[in-house]
């Protein structure tokens, strides 16, 4: 933003530091009353013909928007991927175990990575890999939806769950 003598018009359109419009003025006149008012002139709208200028405090004004952006970053949600492996031929309880991982990532609003690593002659039969991802995908469609379904990549087998939006 220009302030001050910085701003190259001719004439500019101003707002006084109430925000009412003082109308169309020489650039010396407007920077008179600035200084009158012991404020700064700003170039809010340069595009604009003629330029669109305030009489503001500059300080202040660049004081409160990094206030609000300081705000915006504090209120804002990283969402994360954590990922579990599982392996094709799992049992039962390791298999719980996993799942209530899951459970517990997707309801701190982050995204699961479900990976299933195939070993020596395990490719093969990757439906069986298949198998269980799609039980791990019925199991936590209440709070999940399958942002990417089973797909082989190389030697894994990858399905990514994301938690539903209206979980809140």
């Amino acid at each position: 933003m220009l302030v001050n003598e910085a701003i190259r018009a001719r004439e500019v359109r101003l707002i006084g530091p109430d925000g009412n419009q003082l109308g169309v003025v020489p650039l010396r006149e407007a920077l008179r009353i600035a200084q009158e008012a012991n404020l700064d002139l700003v170039n809010v709208a340069p595009t604009a013909k003629p330029p669109v200028c305030r009489i503001m405090d500059y300080g202040k004004y660049k004081y409160e928007q990094a206030k609000k952006e300081r705000e915006a970053r504090r209120n804002q949600k990283i969402i994360e991927i954590k990922e579990v492996r599982f392996s094709s031929t799992i049992e039962e309880h390791d298999f719980q175990t996993k799942l209530r991982n899951v459970r517990k990532f997707l309801k701190d609003e982050d995204k699961v990575k479900c990976s299933i690593r195939f070993r020596g002659r395990e490719i093969t039969h990757s439906e069986i890999g298949q198998q269980v991802l799609e039980r791990l995908a019925s199991l936590c469609e209440d709070i999940a939806v399958v942002e990417r379904k089973p797909k082989i990549d190389g030697r894994s087998m990858i399905m990514i769950l994301a938690p539903k939006p209206d979980n809140k």
